[in-house]
């Protein structure tokens, strides 16, 4: 088992640990439905040390990685971020992933599930690039501020003034005298940012984000949260919205794919996917009464069985039982009504449009 620099403050706090795709974790910390409103209303703290963060560095750095992505790497900006996909020769997807653009270096960060998997598929393809892949996944914390407050907390304390941060950018700068990465992207359907510095000062950045951000209602906030504000937002998860039988045509990513310049393991068959107008789609569900429907349940049109469910909650901001499944596209327009199987009983449930929550 895995741990991050931060372990021990989460224990030491009440922290709820569960494994965690080989990382010692904390899923909560007082209950979900505080966490999530306080990165609502106000701003929560996640200690996300445990995505993988892989530095790419050399001559063909950017062919490389362009050849790696589905997203169009050749045309990012020093301090530029992109989200992409890594797929197989079919088109499927092994990973979705964020590319940062530096000076010096490429960034990919990797969800923690994968990042074994991925740096097996990086050393796989490497042959004709000079191009050198680090592993900084021990060697770096990274902790996520999410929240309309966020943006007033990590001012506070930056050296440089980061609302000058646009939406998916990231800035080398300076955090308690110490060199840091600063992003802004996010993963809770709220502002926020990311902060990446040496692991060794992971516990004193964390220490310092809780006591500077009481002022401004912080919580620290587990995985369990995460989980709930992401679905609220629509976001895909890997191994529930992804995996190498879904490609980013049906799962809805076809931003993220350039399928008009370069080349990119599984175009080919990308290409072909984005022409198959009977693929299913990712679509949300809103579920009659306040039962949950789960990933995994199924789903139904009179008797015919018609998909299952992604992922499912009930959405702590707008009090509804939501859900995310793939349907065919004659079961997928908005406002259709269909029978989703909870234990047992089926319960109706409507088709609506994605995000269910989108912050003003």
């Amino acid at each position: 088992m895995l741990t991050t620099a931060c372990y021990d403050w989460h224990v030491s706090h009440g922290g709820r640990i569960v494994d965690f795709a080989g990382w010692e974790m904390p899923i909560q910390y007082s209950t979900i439905t505080e966490e999530h409103h306080a990165v609502r209303r106000a701003v929560g703290l996640f200690d996300i040390a445990h995505m993988g963060r892989l530095r790419f560095t050399g001559p063909d750095a950017c062919r490389f990685l362009d050849h790696l992505l589905t997203n169009d790497v050749t045309r990012l900006r020093t301090g530029q971020i992109r989200y992409a996909l890594v797929t197989n020769s079919d088109g499927g997807i092994l990973d979705d992933v964020l590319v940062y653009r530096f000076e010096e270096f490429y960034l990919l960060v990797v969800n923690a599930s994968n990042r074994l998997k991925i740096l097996g598929w990086i050393e796989q393809h490497r042959n004709g690039f000079d191009a050198s892949v680090e592993d900084l996944t021990a060697q770096r914390f990274m902790s996520a501020v999410q929240g309309p407050r966020a943006i007033e907390l990590l001012n506070r304390l930056a050296g440089d003034d980061v609302s000058a941060l646009k939406y998916y950018t990231a800035a080398e700068t300076t955090l308690m005298g110490t060199p840091a990465i600063v992003s802004r992207t996010g993963y809770t359907g709220e502002d926020g940012f990311e902060v990446i510095l040496p692991a060794e000062q992971g516990p004193a950045l964390w220490q310092t984000l809780i006591d500077d951000g009481r002022a401004y209602g912080i919580r620290p906030c587990g995985l369990g949260c995460r989980d709930t504000l992401r679905l609220e937002a629509a976001m895909p998860l890997y191994g529930h919205e992804m995996d190498e039988t879904i490609n980013p045509f049906t799962a809805g990513l076809s931003f993220a794919v350039k399928l008009k310049v370069g080349e990119f393991i599984g175009k080919e068959s990308l290409v072909a996917a984005k022409a198959d107008v009977n693929r299913h789609r990712r679509v949300g569900l809103v579920v009659d009464g306040k039962r949950i429907a789960r990933a995994g349940s199924l789903l139904y049109c009179d008797r015919e069985e018609i998909g299952r469910v992604t992922s499912g909650t009930f959405s702590l901001t707008l009090e509804k039982s939501i859900a995310m499944a793939y349907l065919p596209p004659v079961f997928a327009e908005t406002g259709r009504h269909i029978e989703v199987d909870i234990r047992g009983r089926r319960h109706t449930a409507t088709v609506v449009e994605l995000p269910f929550y989108k912050r003003n």
